[in-house]
């Protein structure tokens, strides 16, 4: 028995073009590691809540693994992340999560990312968003999907509004001792369909069945046993 068929979640595959988003396995995920490391914004800017990316190269690095390594166990129908590695061209670039509580009731899913800084301007961090929206929507069939930006942080809004989200909210967060403006938006599955390119982005999902009945996605599915 192969890894996807015990745990479906690694045969899950999304990609279009040079774009593959999928769960790492080990090695790969000390390569994304690595870009961690390299940077993945600006040091002046702070676009995280909790600055999980800085640190001693070490440090940053087991904290990377610890964190990705407890997401890929802590799967079940009442709340899921899938930290989904982002390769362009087989090589790790940054990860793309989609994650949910109680999905089976409310349908709602949340996405985040980060992207490595080499790889920024490059048009990446859209088509990943627009990828994680085809298997939210498409593939497991969500209602809606959030997401949120600090309001200092100009491309992530800017890549959230262009794909056509609704505003959902301003809050205030404690950003590291320091209040910080939270946007928060959501995306329609009615929006979604309405959008004029959706049905012509050449996006493939794969393994999409087996991760919907081990996470229990459809009324009255139930994990099958291997």
């Amino acid at each position: 028995m192969d890894l996807a068929t015990a745990f479906p979640t690694f045969g899950l595959r999304v990609a279009c073009g040079d774009l593959e988003l999928r769960l790492p396995d080990d090695a790969e995920l000390l390569r994304l590691a690595d870009v961690v490391v390299a940077g993945i914004h600006p040091p002046e800017r702070r676009p995280f809540l909790f600055p999980w990316n800085v640190g001693e190269p070490d440090e940053v690095r087991r904290n990377f693994l610890q964190f990705h390594w407890s997401a890929r166990g802590k799967v079940g129908s009442d709340a899921w992340s899938l930290e989904l590695a982002v390769f362009r061209d087989g090589e790790p670039v940054g990860a793309q999560s989609v994650g949910a509580k109680g999905f089976p009731v409310t349908r709602s899913a949340g996405t985040g990312s980060w992207l490595g800084l080499r790889h920024h301007g490059q048009g990446i961090g859209k088509r990943m968003r627009l990828m994680a929206l085809h298997l939210l929507f498409d593939g497991f069939d969500a209602a809606d999907a959030t997401t949120e930006a600090f309001d200092d942080n100009p491309e992530s809004n800017g890549v959230t509004r262009s794909l056509g989200y609704a505003p959902n909210g301003v809050f205030p967060q404690d950003r590291q001792g320091e209040v910080a403006t939270e946007n928060r938006y959501r995306m329609t599955r009615r929006a979604w369909a309405a959008r004029p390119d959706v049905h012509r982005l050449d996006v493939t999902l794969e393994g999409v069945a087996p991760v919907r009945a081990m996470l229990q996605m459809d009324p009255g599915s139930k994990d099958p046993q291997p």
